[in-house]
């Protein structure tokens, strides 16, 4: 039977130590960009007919989608959105944001 009780969060650095060697702990999910394959597509459904590009299929932290979301906003001249695994930018910027994530690294799908 599973252990019921994991922890959650400690602040004894000792513990971390162990617990990340031991490989219980779990450590962020940054994965290189090379080894993700992100799909950029337009999207209009649950929007009023409103044209949004969507990069979804992102294996990042928060606050690294962050990065990425500000920065495609900023290139695109939108506003935007990032949740769970994929960023929203307001308006059909496909090839912008294909660009822009080509740069960093990333494989893209259309």
């Amino acid at each position: 039977m599973a252990d019921k009780h994991k922890l959650v969060f400690t602040t004894d650095p000792e513990e971390a130590k162990r617990l990340r060697q031991s490989g219980s702990m779990p450590r962020a999910n940054d994965k290189p960009p090379g080894d993700q394959s992100i799909r950029v597509a337009i999207d209009r459904k649950r929007r009023k007919g409103k044209t949004v590009t969507v990069a979804s299929g992102f294996s990042l932290t928060p606050a690294s989608l962050d990065r990425i979301a500000r920065l495609l906003k900023q290139r695109c001249a939108a506003g935007g959105s990032a949740k769970g695994d994929e960023i929203e930018i307001q308006g059909d910027h496909v090839d912008a944001i294909t660009t822009v994530l080509v740069a960093e690294g990333f494989r893209i799908r259309k």
